[in-house]
């Protein structure tokens, strides 16, 4: 669907304009007042929580004595607003916030660290002692309850009124950029965007856009028209534009007499926000990116964090080890563990760990099957139904088991327990220069291509996958995996 003639889209928006403004004013204030009220509740459990759990030191007057400080009913009522506040002055009432999950997460925490700062000085300075205690307690009771509460309510919200959740947004560029941005909003949906069109200034590239099921309405003369006509709350640019700076800030002032909101998509491709800080100059704001930890204090924690956590999940799985060790032997003759070089660390070949899943000698049979490589366009091989694959080792592949004995690796050093795939050192011989930046990081034992379909992916989206881990890698989303692993043995999606 292509809309070429802007003035039809303007007459067209002028006469929808009222009630297309009206529902989307009702329905963000039906979407703030249910994220308001799980707050609320989330504030009010983690008060009780807290109160329960020191019911011992409330009868006994540790609290506070009788006669002297901030009564309890005070304080109770007095943190639970202090709270909701801070929420308001993080902007978790912005409608943006709704559905943008990591800026969610990021802000209550923020909320929580300012909620410390300011309540234990006070409670010091004034001498309330007996509150700090309290204050300890209910902050992380009540950051969680309030981030557990918000993806709730998002739940709530999908359910009832799908519509309205996610922020119907215009996409504005060339064809090319386009198309990149969209591609990039369907793979990660934290955004909360919901793409609904484009604008693009190339018109006779808009099959490219069109190819996606999404319908382009014109080129850029009439943006916030567009915007409108297609009830959108946010117009996203997609950079290269070629825009003179003057027309952008018109364009910016259009879309806020409308309460469109506008964002700017920066030619920065897999670049996590964390490693984007804005830096004010004479000329305009700054983009500064910080570049990938690939070295230093926190590369030593993680590696000496790693040893610890392969060291107690190995005592704690050792005697089941022994068991699937043994079956394997009794099912198929050959050794219970499979030995295999692969490349580490700048390319560094080491002896990697996994239970033997396939019949003996299968490297020397991989010949004969393959025609049958489902991944003809990489340097991986793979194949759903394998016939060198044993009957326990399809097992023990499904429920990702046969990796265990890799905490083996994760121990001596030669792995880690999240990181890029361990490649052969065949596949290494065809790297080109950036994809080899994945060899700059120790492997793992699980990563972004394990809990995003392993097997299922394609090379390019397993390479993309293994760049945006190193380029991006930071102790929380090392945390993030290891929660989406959990999730991704018990489905065993892409586990073949």
């Amino acid at each position: 669907m292509v809309l070429a003639d802007s003035a039809t889209v303007e007459t067209a928006v002028m006469a929808a304009f009222p009630g297309v403004q009206r529902r989307r004013l009702r329905s963000t204030g039906r979407n703030l007042l249910v994220a308001f009220l799980g707050d609320v509740l989330a504030v009010t459990i983690a008060i009780t929580t807290v109160v329960l759990f020191m019911a011992a030191d409330l009868m006994g007057g540790a609290f506070v004595a009788p006669g002297e400080g901030v009564p309890p009913a005070y304080s109770v009522t007095g943190f639970g607003l202090f709270w909701l506040l801070l929420l308001a002055g993080s902007r978790m009432y912005d409608r943006w916030f709704l559905e943008n999950r990591t800026g969610m997460i990021y802000r209550t925490i923020r909320a929580a660290v300012v909620a410390v700062a300011i309540l234990a000085p006070v409670c010091v300075l004034f001498d309330m002692l007996y509150l700090l205690r309290p204050v300890i307690l209910a902050v992380p009771v009540a950051t969680a309850l309030t981030i557990v509460g918000r993806y709730a309510t998002l739940q709530i919200l999908r359910t009832v009124q799908r519509e309205y959740v996610r922020q119907r947004t215009l996409l504005i560029g060339t064809a090319d950029s386009v198309v990149g941005l969209l591609t990039a909003l369907r793979r990660d949906r934290s955004y909360g965007l919901r793409v609904a069109g484009a604008c693009i200034t190339d018109l006779d590239e808009a099959r490219k856009i069109t190819t996606h099921s999404i319908p382009v309405y014109g080129d850029l003369k009439d943006v916030a028209g567009t915007a409108l006509g297609a009830d959108c709350t946010a117009v996203l640019v997609a950079l290269p534009l070629e825009m003179d700076p003057d027309r952008m800030r018109r364009l910016a002032w259009e879309l806020s007499d409308n309460d469109i909101e506008l964002l700017v998509a920066p030619a920065l491709p897999e670049v996590a926000p964390e490693r984007v800080a804005v830096l004010p100059s004479g000329g305009g704001p700054l983009l500064h990116v910080r570049a990938p930890v690939l070295t230093g204090p926190q590369r030593a924690v993680k590696n000496v964090l790693d040893r610890l956590l392969a060291a107690i999940l190995l005592v704690l799985a050792g005697p089941f080890m022994l068991i699937v060790a043994m079956l394997i032997r009794v099912s198929t003759p050959g050794p219970a563990l499979f030995r295999q070089p692969r490349a580490g660390i700048n390319g560094k070949e080491f002896t990697c760990f996994k239970f033997r899943t396939m019949v003996k000698d299968a490297d020397k049979k991989r010949d004969e099957i393959e025609h049958l490589n489902q991944h003809t366009e990489g340097l991986l091989f793979k194949m759903k139904r394998d016939p060198r694959v044993t009957k326990v080792g399809a097992i023990l592949r499904r429920t990702s088991l046969d990796e265990l004995p890799q905490l083996l690796n994760v121990i001596n050093g030669t792995m880690s327990m999240v990181g890029p795939r361990p490649p052969l050192m065949s596949e290494v011989a065809g790297y080109d220069e950036d994809v080899r930046r994945r060899l700059l990081v120790k492997p793992g034992m699980t990563g972004l291509w394990q809990v995003s379909g392993r097997s299922e992916l394609s090379w390019q989206e397993s390479v993309r996958l293994d760049l945006n881990y190193v380029d991006n890698w930071s102790p929380l989303l090392d945390l993030r995996i290891l929660a989406r692993t959990v999730n991704a043995v018990v489905r065993g999606t892409g586990a073949y």
